[in-house]
Formats: C-alpha cells, structure tokens, sequence
C-alpha cells in the first residue's frame, strides 16, 4: 500500500467522521494525533475510522487492532505513526497469506 494514498485516505476518513458527528475538526496533518487532538475520538470511534479505512483502501485490518495507539507505549499514534504502522501491518498481512498459499 502506497503511504501517501493511505494518508490521504485517512485524513479524508477522520474529516468525514467528525463532519459526520458535527463536531470540530481542526487542520489534519501528519503529526495530528486523532485521540488528542479530535474532539470525542474515543474507543466508540476509532473502530469506526478503522473499518471505514479498511473500505476505502480494499484491505483487511483486524477489528481487535487499535491502529491509533501504540500497543506496547500505550501512547496515542500520529498520522504518520498510524500510516506506518498499517502499511507495515498490511504487508505482513499479505507475507502471511503468500506464505499459506
């Protein structure tokens, strides 16, 4: 997956969910951190951004998986933080699924 579509994709995802919910969405760039700096971006929402991502990019991205926290830091992910850690999460995805094939 190409990361520039991927954020563009996302950036899109996140603005069309807080225009969606009719809240405030300040400008969306890379080292936006969705769960800080977007109003009520809690865990009723990101599974929502993280499926409606999954649409829009034609991929599998386990529901059970936070892309907007960092598992072993707890710490809330960037953009690009949530960019790379789902490319690279999809290209394991694909490398486990070659490898069965």
């Amino acid at each position: 997956m190409d990361p520039i579509a991927l954020k563009e994709k996302l950036i899109v995802v996140l603005g069309q969910i807080q225009a969606d919910s009719g809240l405030e969405c300040p400008s969306l760039t890379g080292a936006t951190k969705p769960i800080e700096n977007l109003p009520k971006f809690d865990s009723k929402v990101w599974p929502v951004a993280t499926t409606i991502l999954a649409i829009e990019i034609g991929a599998t991205i386990p529901n059970d998986v936070n892309i907007f926290v960092d598992e072993t830091t707890k710490l809330p992910r960037s953009i690009d933080e949530t960019v790379a850690f789902v490319c690279n999460l999809l290209k394991k995805h694909n490398e486990t699924e070659a490898a069965a094939a």
